[in-house]
């Protein structure tokens, strides 16, 4: 991938997830951008590379510096939790268990779990609200995650991610213990 592939997969995403982050429809973006729906729509389906002042009217629109729009880091601080400071949110006599590894309040929460399930046993979710993204990765075994009443079977060494503001659920169908780690990025509130 060229350079301008990146950059340009960068600022669809970023755009994108700044757009949501804020709750901006693109109607409404585009109209405090003074930047066309369509131009929008084509920047955050990586379908065109738009001017740099194009680029500035969305950065400012949102909020945000350029260098955000296009990733560009900016020395983040690091803080390093320990296993003994992990939180353990619940768990069953039969080793099933659910952990808060970190968690993050830049831009909204950010949150980073790792997740045990034996066989047999699950967890649900109510619907977070809009805006709300969950990344996963299973380690170990077989999740079956259900997302709005549809099953998807998610076996080790894949990942997935979803829009978590509808009901969605986590279980373990198969013979041995599912292990998978997974980030929850709540937007703001406003």
């Amino acid at each position: 991938m060229s350079d301008l592939d990146q950059l340009t997969q960068s600022l669809a995403r970023n755009l994108k997830r700044w757009r949501g982050e804020r709750g901006f429809t693109l109607d409404a973006l585009a109209a405090r951008a003074g930047v066309s729906r369509g131009m929008i729509i084509q920047i955050e389906q990586a379908r065109t590379n738009p001017s740099v002042g194009t680029t500035v009217k969305l950065a400012d629109a949102l909020g945000v510096a350029i260098t955000t729009l296009l990733d560009h880091e900016q020395g983040p601080q690091v803080r390093l939790v320990p296993e003994s400071r992990a939180v353990r949110m619940w768990s069953t006599e039969a080793g099933s268990s659910t952990t808060l590894l970190v968690g993050a309040e830049a831009r909204g929460p950010l949150e980073l779990w790792t997740c045990r399930l034996m066989p047999g046993e699950g967890t649900t979710s109510d619907p977070h609200p809009e805006g709300t993204v969950e990344l996963l990765h299973v380690t170990e075994g077989e999740l079956t995650l259900q997302v709005d009443g549809l099953d998807h079977a998610v076996p080790a060494g894949t990942s997935a991610t979803f829009e978590a503001h509808v009901p969605h659920g986590y279980r373990n169908e198969g013979g041995e213990p599912t292990v998978f780690t997974m980030a929850v990025a709540i937007p703001p509130v406003r």
